[in-house]
């Protein structure tokens, strides 16, 4: 913090520095440099540096970049017009007394710019320059503030997305893999060939759910080899409980959508509906590309429990997906008589 103050005192001095040479540049070009034309030069940049470095304090301090851009606004215009009228009053009346002493000379006539007119006029002149310096510096910090608000909004996205991964993979695994490895416990010594075939539907089921789910977007293709594993394990767990009926639309199966969200859907078909529904039921697949648009629908036995939705990771999840993603997608659940129906379609 120190370090930058001191950076922006430096800046602002190389500013006003180059005011001070632009006016005696100025002074050059139209006549000659008299010592008060340096006098005037050199005191007026010191001061106006003085009046930048207050103006920052107390922007800081009161938070005026906090207020809208009207408000900020109208504080640095009054400080810009203040400003430049104590810069003059504290110029004005010692440079006076030493061009009325003769102790700098300012052309033939030493008090002729003393003139109310001309005061103005210096004055104006003043407040242009430090208006200058106002717009340059608030433009910093507003470009500033809108950089570290950006990266401040990603890091929390960040976050908040790692925070979601990990709680659905803290909610897919351990309740998966027990379920699993009791079923493949169970088959070890009475179907060796089926056991071995659980190991690797497991095994890819874990690795797509550890490593799929990092990528922004896969096709239905990929996304329905995941589903395919998944059924094939939930399968051994539920047996004639779980009846699966597909209608895939080879037209859509290069469409793109979030990775893990047809997963998410079937998941939480089993878990909401064919686990709590006496002797099981049909989960339904349908996917089909409409328009540029791909549409999936994930149908189960049961009712749609308002506080289960509410408080459910997986759907959270899928719709913070959904919310985000260019152009976003859609997400619905409906009740049609004693099924649950979700919908889900995805612009391309």
């Amino acid at each position: 913090m120190l370090r930058d103050t001191t950076r922006s005192a430096l800046i602002d001095a190389a500013f006003w520095a180059g005011y001070c040479a632009f006016n005696l540049s100025m002074s050059a070009a139209f006549g000659r440099v008299t010592s008060g034309a340096v006098a005037i030069a050199v005191a007026l940049a010191a001061e106006l540096w003085v009046a930048g470095q207050l103006m920052r304090r107390i922007a800081h301090r009161r938070h005026w970049f906090e207020l809208g851009p009207l408000r900020l606004a109208a504080r640095l215009f009054a400080c810009v017009l203040i400003g430049a009228a104590l810069s003059q009053l504290l110029l004005v009346p010692p440079l006076w007394i030493a061009a009325k002493g003769r102790w700098i000379y300012l052309g033939p006539d030493n008090l002729a710019g003393f003139a109310w007119p001309m005061l103005l006029m210096y004055w104006a002149q003043t407040a242009m320059a430090l208006a200058l310096w106002t717009a340059l510096w608030s433009w910093t910090v507003a470009m500033r503030r809108y950089r570290e608000g950006e990266i401040a909004r990603l890091n929390a996205e960040s976050l908040r997305n790692a925070s979601e991964l990990d709680a659905l993979r803290a909610r897919l695994n351990p309740h998966f893999v027990f379920n699993a490895l009791n079923n493949l416990r169970a088959l070890i010594n009475e179907d060796t060939e089926r056991a071995r075939e659980l190991v690797t539907r497991l095994s890819s089921t874990l690795r797509h759910a550890l490593d799929h789910s990092q990528r922004e977007h896969v096709s239905v293709a990929e996304e329905l080899s995941v589903v395919d594993d998944y059924l094939a394990v939930e399968s051994v767990h539920y047996e004639d409980r779980l009846r699966v009926a597909r209608e895939i639309d080879p037209a859509a199966l290069d469409l793109r959508l979030p990775p893990m969200a047809l997963q998410l859907l079937v998941e939480n078909a089993i878990k909401h509906g064919i686990a709590r529904t006496p002797g099981g039921g049909e989960l339904s697949l349908r996917v089909r590309g409409d328009g540029g648009r791909l549409r999936i629908e994930v149908g189960n036995p049961g009712r749609i429990e308002p506080e289960s939705v509410r408080r459910g990771v997986g759907l959270a999840y899928l719709r913070t997906r959904l919310a985000h993603a260019s152009p976003p997608g859609a997400f619905e659940l409906r009740q049609h008589g004693a099924r649950v129906t979700a919908q889900l379609e995805i612009s391309q």
